[in-house]
């Protein structure tokens, strides 16, 4: 038996099959290439934009910080005229940027977008690892000599350089470590980001202008424990200026309308301290909606 009707007509193709490549089959032998050209190279035309699309290979980009190489892993989107989003993503303690392209995949998601992955240092831990042997970000303004605020600083300086990037565009996140890190740029950089995506985190003594946010939480996370994001939350609905009751925004999710336009999306979920498979999809859908007025730098 034939596969398809292409096997029967004895055709063959170099192409690999999954290649994102468009094969077009003629039914039955014979068929004139002739008659049917214009509709065939319509439909390869139209099929084009699927090769941009493609996501390519991350560049490592390496900065001295303060004497010190830092890391990161960006993935930049096909060649264009247009001024590209920026997010930037921060792995949780004991993490890499490599292992946080893989979980997040918010270039797969967003493949317009300059997706970059920081790497941290190794870094005290305040719930494990007090012994500082696995990498992570400092824990709030001021601490370890502010040195992964000093690199964000130097690698949005290089970005803006280097790179075509929308500065009204520009979003953060991150998980655990990596998560609460979200929130002090938040406190200390606000006002370059339009939207932020902390996940399974909290901030002590938290304090920061109104910014359009999604928190994702676990509610067996036995980390970071529900009652303490839960108070997050609650800190993050005062400064944002949020309406008391939500609405059904995504399943798990609630959006929280604001009256300072920064809305506040909760996603609560019956998982743990693991990172959610399913954030990354709902981060894009939501920084796609929130980008700061064009007067704002």
């Amino acid at each position: 038996m034939c596969a398809d009707a292409y096997d029967c007509a004895g055709g063959s193709s170099s192409l690999p099959l999954g290649s994102g490549a468009v094969l077009l089959k003629p039914a039955l032998r014979g068929l004139s290439v002739h008659k049917y050209f214009p509709t065939l190279l319509s439909l390869l035309i139209l099929s084009f934009p699927l090769f941009a699309q493609e996501v390519g290979e991350p560049k490592n980009i390496q900065l001295q910080v303060d004497k010190i190489d830092r890391d990161a892993l960006v993935f930049f989107p096909p060649k264009s005229n247009t001024s590209a989003p920026v997010v930037f993503v921060f792995h949780g303690h004991g993490g890499t940027a490599k292992h946080a392209a893989k979980s997040f995949a918010i270039q797969k998601h967003w493949p317009s977008a300059i997706v970059v992955y920081m790497q941290g240092l190794n870094t005290p831990g305040k719930l494990t690892d007090p012994e500082g042997k696995k990498t992570g970000w400092q824990h709030y303004p001021g601490e370890q000599n502010d040195r992964d605020l000093k690199f964000f600083d130097a690698l949005l300086s290089h970005l803006r350089k280097e790179f075509k990037i929308d500065e009204n565009k520009i979003y953060c996140t991150g998980h655990s470590n990596g998560g609460g890190f979200t929130y002090t740029l938040w406190q200390t950089r606000g006002d370059v980001f339009a939207a932020l995506a902390p996940c399974a985190s909290f901030a002590v003594k938290f304090d920061a202008i109104p910014k359009p946010c999604i928190h994702f939480a676990g509610e067996n996370d036995a980390l970071v424990k529900i009652e303490w994001q839960q108070k997050m939350i609650e800190r993050v609905k005062e400064i944002n200026g949020c309406e008391s009751a939500g609405k059904e925004w995504a399943k798990y999710c609630t959006l929280y309308p604001s009256s300072k336009s920064a809305p506040l999306v909760v996603c609560i979920h019956p998982g743990t301290h693991q990172f959610p498979a399913f954030a990354p999809e709902l981060m894009v859908k939501f920084f796609q909606s929130q980008s700061k007025p064009a007067s704002v730098k």
